[in-house]
């Protein structure tokens, strides 16, 4: 069985890459179709078998600009030439699941998401788009054509997986597709519970903690302003274009730490008392990698959280994104009541090897169907 990887493009290391990254390790003969990559901002190991970008990797701007190159994409993508290969498993969450495959190969996507400014956040993604008015004025025409071209792709895969089942509801709403969940790598391996005092499960320092990637939608402002009423300690991890203004934001009380390696993150997650998870997130990793650490999570009642932070064992729900709702939880959150082993055992279902594992048996069962020729019409005798 010959197989390819095709993956969106490669200009940022987050969830969707954790999943390629898995595939890869999968099926490492397997070459890594991709629109372009920047090695600037890509971890090496991306790079060890073969990667094909497309001619957009060669256009002047497109690492720093590709949204330049938007109306090109699904052209770009169908002249991925994936002919001479058997399975095709494309990681996508815009334009990877379009490409097109032999009648003889089975293309299973894995969807982190229908595309969200085509499908969920037109409107605000335009709105909040760094550009001026004229150039914002074009991209409602140009986001129509894409929705219609991205509908048309989702026909062309065989069988969906998705991330969630929140993204599975999505794939069937925008797709009209069924889909099977499983949910992504996370690296729970990198985590464990921080050592404590004989008898102490509980709180075991001073701080609150959160972090991600620094963007509007994760709604790290509304952590900032409870914290600012609060006064409790508060760290931030990571970075990102909203950095400038979420520190504008906070009082004294709240540390930026920037981005952080893993071993650094692994001892802010255990010694937090808990990580905050203001925002709808289609799964939510940062959630489970607290978690792993055995810390508890304070998390909007909404998207990946309500499948990953369980009730009074793992975590507290807000059921409002807005401030006041969270300030009310914070305010009456008893970390003595999480067991932090617990929490850190639950975690480990979403390890990479139960991932591996379930695409695995997914891939060969799927593709065994195939083989046999599941999808040909009987033939009648006259």
């Amino acid at each position: 069985m010959k197989v390819a990887l095709v993956h969106d493009y490669l200009s940022q290391d987050g969830g969707a890459e954790r999943v390629l990254k898995a595939f890869q390790e999968l099926y490492p003969a397997a070459p890594t179709f991709v629109l372009f990559y920047d090695k600037n901002k890509i971890p090496a190991h991306f790079f060890k078998g073969e990667v094909r970008p497309t001619f957009l990797h060669f256009l002047p701007g497109i690492r720093s600009h590709y949204r330049w190159y938007l109306s090109l994409m699904p052209f770009a993508t169908e002249r991925h030439d994936l002919g001479e290969f058997d399975l095709v498993l494309s990681s996508t969450s815009a334009f990877a699941k379009g490409v097109l495959t032999s009648p003889t190969a089975l293309h299973l996507s894995y969807c982190h998401t229908p595309t969200r400014y085509l499908w969920t956040d037109t409107h605000s993604y335009v709105e909040e788009l760094n550009t001026n008015r004229l150039i914002k004025s074009f991209l409602p025409p140009l986001i129509s054509r894409l929705r219609l071209w991205d509908k048309m792709s989702a026909d062309r895969v065989d069988y969906f997986i998705a991330n969630s089942e929140n993204v599975r509801g999505r794939i069937q709403k925008f797709y009209r597709r069924d889909s099977e969940v499983i949910p992504p790598p996370v690296d729970t391996h990198l985590f464990k519970v921080a050592d404590l005092p004989a008898g102490q499960a509980g709180q075991i320092s001073d701080y609150y903690l959160t972090g991600g990637r620094l963007v509007p939608y994760k709604r790290f402002d509304l952590t900032i302003k409870v914290f600012n009423r609060l006064g409790y300690p508060l760290k931030i991890f990571g970075t990102g274009p909203d950095e400038g203004r979420l520190r504008s934001l906070a009082k004294a009380n709240i540390e930026f730490v920037g981005p952080v390696a893993d071993e650094a993150k692994a001892d802010l997650y255990s010694r937090a008392i808990a990580f905050i998870h203001p925002q709808f997130e289609d799964f939510g990793i940062t959630a489970v990698e607290s978690m792993a650490a055995g810390r508890p999570v304070i998390a909007y009642a909404a998207g990946g959280a309500l499948e990953t932070v369980v009730e009074d064992v793992t975590g507290k729900f807000f059921t409002e994104q807005t401030w006041e709702s969270l300030l009310d939880t914070v305010l009456n959150f008893e970390p003595q009541q999480f067991d932090p082993y617990k929490i850190s055992e639950y975690a480990r279902q979403f390890s990479v090897d139960n991932f591996k594992k379930r695409i695995t048996e997914y891939v060969v069962g799927r593709y065994e169907d195939f083989k046999k020729g599941w999808r040909q019409p009987t033939l009648t005798k006259l």
